[in-house]
């Protein structure tokens, strides 16, 4: 097992639960990048390939954590961009 690899996914993954929060109450995309977020589920992705490839070890629960809840968070952008355009419709009317 790499621990530092694994010590970089913690640190990463911390941030993405107050994200998360962030994204359910605020409801609103407002300093995110639905570009970004993609970027980053394509690197979970790799780095889950290579575990499975190369080195299969704990650290490989770590990457579908961390894929899980970038996911979630792109999804509540997804979400959250409906509900600015419905708003801005009804602000039409």
């Amino acid at each position: 097992m790499s621990i530092l690899e694994a010590i970089m996914l913690i640190c990463f993954g911390a941030a993405w639960p107050f994200s998360i929060v962030k994204s359910i109450k605020s409801k609103s995309t407002n300093g995110k990048s639905l570009l970004f977020l993609v970027v980053l589920i394509l690197g979970y992705i790799a780095g889950i390939a290579n575990k499975l490839l190369n080195n299969n070890d704990i650290v490989l629960y770590l990457y579908i954590l961390n894929l899980v809840m970038v996911s979630t968070d792109a999804i509540l952008w997804i979400r959250n961009k409906k509900i600015e355009n419905t708003d801005n419709k009804l602000n039409v009317l």
